[in-house]
């Protein structure tokens, strides 16, 4: 059940002037210019109908403002203001929205508001609209206050002290010098803990203090319904929660949601899903799962040098969309076992394993990261996403890692480090090898796109070479010999991803191969039937391109699989391989600045990827790390 806490409001400032324009500059929009000027979209579009359908011009002129004297009135009745709570994926503007206030009468309200909002942080509002637009199931602790009446400040400390935050704090300094907790620091200073330290910030920081509150004379609150149904004792929900050693279960409700029990019981996602793996089939009324005490919590920030990292994956729990929920689960598990390695060699880490969600539903997922308190991003998986995601953190330039989305019109975000090497780099080495092999043999290409890039390659390094593309490998023959009659060998290459294509050429080459001598093959595309039938591709000299693949003989792969199937008692999937690499390789560049930039000159492989990266003259940076394997007989 949740609670809305009223307090009094004193003054409220409404200000009306002449009409005021805009002109639109370079990067303007009408979200941008609303928030500028402290209106809502629909106001914004109200005062500029023409503009609803169109692009903003640099140049365009725009009404912020039709009202007319330049006059500032002061309202002093009984203005009141509730608090609510910020949800997934509540924005100012939603808030705005949602409760028909001004973006300009919330920062009034709320002066100590930042750029990004928090899941659960509460937010002044006025009573009336409150009232007027909140759910049913939101009740209220009064505390309105007539005009000019009395207050009472009661101090429940006897000191109180202000320090100036120094360059290079951390909590823990400030709390071991003034031997107060963390906790204590936090409640003495409300928003800090999301803000973080700032220099030249004057803090509370007197020992064993508590924040003044406001007590009117002889008056007890009560707690009532919101709206205006007759008094009646609201009905209350029993939840069932029972303590189990260091745990509490808790038994789902209809209508729960994976946020609500996050925020109710103060535990991460990857908390919740690491103690309930059957998650993995959805949030189902009537499930009994396990929530770690909140004392327990494993990210827990203990100092400023810490480096925070926001993991965004799409396992879809709230949108009910399980499609890619295996995949961001097996993710999630490579990339823990790649945190827990770091920090077990002194790396300070604070870990926040956010849902995705869908690509329809991305933008809630993005009011959870705090911009001002964010040092790295690993994900989104979808290109889509990942644009949304640059645009949302451009002002702070924030380092993203794109797991899996590579496009060129990524390249133009100049934080942005792509991991997923591009096919065309592929298409360039096979075309590379198939040219120092060339000896006037036919050519044989298996494929569409990526066939042609090759065969455009060739043209340019080859005189007049004999190309022939093909979609099927049984169309790849040998040629006979005009003088003496015999088969002459040919080059194949194979340009397709296809599982079914890779399989059919791995068998047409091992056929090719006992007909005749000299055959050479090449791949831009790994399959496993090439390590099932390696001994027969080494008689065409198979060469082929990996992005990934374990060394089972190394020491260090042999110790992280040891320690993977310790942990999560199987054997890592692909994705599992991709989060462990990921991770290990970014936290590998970084230290507790977030220098990430500074450290990408480094070529590594980590279980399976080899991570080669280079900046695009757009600014990404683009790994172009690949493996070139060779079959002998």
């Amino acid at each position: 059940m949740k609670k809305l806490f009223i307090s009094a409001l004193s003054v409220f400032w409404l200000s009306a002037s002449a009409q005021k324009t805009h002109t639109v500059i370079a990067k303007d929009n009408p979200y941008s210019i609303s928030k500028k000027y402290g209106l809502t979209l629909d106001q914004f579009y109200a005062l500029n109908p023409e503009v609803k359908n169109k692009t903003l011009d640099i140049g365009d002129i725009v009404v912020i403002s039709k009202t007319g004297k330049n006059v500032t009135e002061t309202v002093t009745t009984k203005t009141t203001t509730g608090q609510i709570a910020v949800k997934q994926g509540q924005s100012l503007y939603a808030i705005s929205r949602d409760y028909h206030v001004s973006l300009a009468d919330i920062k009034k309200l709320n002066p100590e508001l930042g750029e990004g909002l928090q899941i659960g942080q509460k937010i002044n509002l006025p009573t009336a609209n409150i009232k007027k637009y909140v759910t049913a199931d939101v009740f209220a602790e009064p505390a309105v206050q007539e005009k000019k009446q009395e207050e009472k400040s009661v101090e429940t400390s006897a000191k109180t002290e202000n320090y100036l935050v120094q360059p290079k704090d951390t909590y823990y300094k400030i709390t071991k010098k003034f031997n107060i907790s963390q906790k204590d620091l936090f409640r003495m200073n409300p928003g800090l803990e999301e803000k973080g330290l700032q220099p030249g910030v004057s803090i509370n920081v007197g020992s064993g203090s508590v924040v003044a509150e406001t007590i009117k004379p002889e008056e007890k609150p009560k707690v009532s319904k919101i709206d205006e149904a007759p008094a009646e004792q609201p009905k209350r929900e029993t939840i069932k929660t029972e303590v189990v050693a260091d745990d509490i279960t808790y038994t789902v409700q209809p209508g729960d949601t994976i946020f609500g029990i996050l925020n109710k019981f103060g535990v991460s996602l990857d908390q919740l899903i690491e103690l309930n793996p059957q998650l993995s089939n959805g949030l189902k009324a009537g499930m009994v799962l396990k929530i770690k005490k909140s004392g327990d919590s494993s990210f827990i920030k203990s100092s400023g040098d810490a480096l925070n990292v926001v993991l965004l994956l799409p396992f879809g729990f709230d949108t009910n969309d399980a499609k890619y929920r295996t995949a961001a689960l097996d993710f999630l598990t490579g990339a823990k076992l790649a945190i827990q390695r770091n920090v077990a060699k002194g790396q300070k880490l604070n870990i926040n394993v956010i849902d995705e969600g869908s690509e329809s539903s991305f933008q809630k997922a993005l009011t959870s990261i705090n911009k001002d308190n964010t040092d790295l991003i690993v994900g989104p998986f979808f290109k889509s996403d990942v644009v949304e995601l640059m645009s949302y953190v451009s002002s702070k330039k924030i380092p993203v890692i794109s797991p899996f989305a590579n496009s060129k019109d990524l390249y133009k975000y100049g934080n942005l480090i792509i991991i997923e090497t591009d096919a065309s780099i592929y298409a360039e080495r096979i075309a590379k090898e198939v040219s120092d092999a060339y000896n006037g043999e036919k050519i044989y290409i298996v494929g569409d796109a990526y066939a042609e890039d090759i065969r455009t390659r060739l043209e340019k390094s080859l005189k007049k070479p004999n190309i022939a593309i093909v979609a099927n490998p049984n169309d790849i023959q040998v040629e006979k010999n005009m003088m003496t009659g015999q088969s002459a060998p040919v080059i194949a290459v194979l340009a397709s991803d296809s599982e079914a294509t890779k399989s059919s050429f791995t068998n047409r080459m091992v056929s090719l191969g006992k007909e005749v001598s000299g055959v050479k093959a090449f791949s831009m595309f790994y399959s496993n039937d090439f390590d099932k039938k390696e001994t027969d591709l080494g008689k065409v000299n198979l060469v082929y391109i990996m992005d990934r693949k374990i060394n089972t003989d190394g020491s260090f792969e042999k110790e992280v699989l040891a320690q993977y199937n310790a942990k999560f008692c199987k054997s890592p999937s692909k994705y599992a391989v991709v989060g462990f690499d990921v991770m290990n390789d970014a936290l590998s560049r970084e230290n507790s600045k977030g220098e990430i930039f500074r450290q990408m000159g480094k070529t590594q492989t980590h279980l399976a990827t080899k991570f080669e990266y280079e900046k695009t003259k757009e600014g990404a940076y683009v790994n172009k790390g690949y493996r070139v394997i060779r079959l002998n007989p």
